[in-house]
């Protein structure tokens, strides 16, 4: 038993995600079981850094009585963070100019005064890279992955993955039969920069005719062969599943350049029009919008895009991610009870294992082509672009 730690903090990362208080619950419960004292830091490291924004204060004391009553599908009793990098604070300085400073110093000065001796993170991978360099400057720490695309890195599966494949298998069934009702071609985007486990997998289970992801470039020529063999009188219809960076083997038509670095650069400014201000301040909906385009003119069948994006980020967790949650909280807090710090909690079944973070930041994990579901995708008939 660690008797050195007393008191523990835990924090949520930017983001949300079905079921937050699963995770803070089962750190709670497992650290008052050691007898330690468990606070919440109110909106990630707002409520530390900023404390005079809080009526109640930056700090929320996890009593047990609170933690008793804490309800696992409600929202996330800590809040919610902003994507506040304490190494890049921006701030107005004397001549009222914005400017970024580095917080990190007073962050963990703040930690000490407030004799917190260890802090369990859930976040993100941009989090994980944050509480690593914060880890190297003498934090104790221990994180907890948190990821709807399931894309990081030593870790099976990733808190809140499950949720969001449940909630979009079950908006792709709604695509799917309205898709059949007006005999068309249903192109759904959902999450997935990086890494296709959210489409490949909803894909399968809902019967989808195609999906495009980030690791295997798409073939839209072949992709509509495909959809003229499977649609005739008696099937005129079709599902296309597409991660929102699936990436596509065509060239740009004759004059549809890519927008030049002055141009991603004027729209970000709230004075830009036409096509500077779309897609790329807001990614969302720009891959179902240019694979449906496309088809419809290479198989001339009526397509409509629809995106289902950020949406799975919401709603109630499934039961498996109440019982990941539980499971990672309570693995937080024997990782710190066993001497371990600067580590990410991961599942590796049927295991809960504990990794340096150094094996988990800058790194991404993707489908390998190899995947098991790839090949049951394939034999299914599902068409992966290739």
């Amino acid at each position: 038993m660690n008797t050195n730690i007393k008191r523990i903090a835990i924090i949520v990362g930017a983001g949300f995600v079905p079921g937050m208080n699963a995770a803070i619950k089962g750190a709670a419960l497992a650290a008052g079981q050691l007898g330690w004292e468990v606070v919440g830091i109110r909106d990630g490291f707002e409520g530390l850094l900023h404390p005079e924004r809080y009526s109640e204060g930056g700090l929320l004391p996890l009593t047990p009585q609170l933690i008793e009553n804490l309800d696992p599908a409600s929202g996330c009793v800590l809040g919610q963070s902003g994507r506040v990098d304490p190494f890049h604070v921006r701030q107005l300085d004397a001549n009222e100019m914005v400017e970024e400073v580095d917080q990190s110093d007073e962050l963990l000065t703040r930690l000490k005064a407030e004799k917190i001796d260890a802090l369990i993170a859930v976040v993100g991978g941009q989090g994980l890279t944050i509480l690593y360099k914060l880890h190297a400057k003498g934090l104790n720490v221990v994180c907890i992955p948190r990821a709807v695309e399931n894309d990081i890195a030593v870790t099976q599966v990733s808190f809140g993955f499950n949720s969001a494949l449940s909630f979009t298998i079950e908006m792709l069934d709604k695509a799917r039969q309205a898709a059949q009702a007006a005999r068309k071609i249903a192109v759904v985007e959902v999450l997935g920069t990086q890494a296709g486990w959210l489409a490949l997998q909803a894909g399968i289970a809902a019967g989808a005719d195609a999906v495009l992801i980030p690791e295997i470039p798409g073939d839209l020529q072949k992709v509509a062969a495909k959809l003229k063999e499977k649609m005739s009188t008696r099937r005129s219809y079709a599902l296309v599943v597409v991660a929102e960076g699936a990436k596509l083997v065509e060239k740009p038509e004759a004059g549809a350049d890519k927008p030049s670095e002055d141009s991603l650069k004027a729209s970000l400014s709230p004075l830009a029009t036409g096509d500077n201000s779309s897609h790329v301040i807001q990614r969302s909906g720009q891959a179902a919008a240019a694979v449906a385009t496309r088809l419809q003119l290479l198989i001339a069948e009526e397509t409509y895009p629809l995106v289902v994006g950020p949406w799975a980020r919401g709603g109630t967790p499934t039961a498996v991610d109440r019982q990941l949650g539980l499971a990672y909280g309570a693995g937080a807090v024997q990782a710190l009870n066993a001497g371990q710090n600067g580590v990410m909690v991961a599942f590796q079944p049927p295991h809960i294992k504990f990794v340096p973070l150094v094996e988990a930041i800058n790194k991404v994990r993707t489908v390998p082509t190899d995947s098991m579901f790839v090949t049951i995708a394939q034999s299914l008939g599902i068409h992966l672009g290739n």
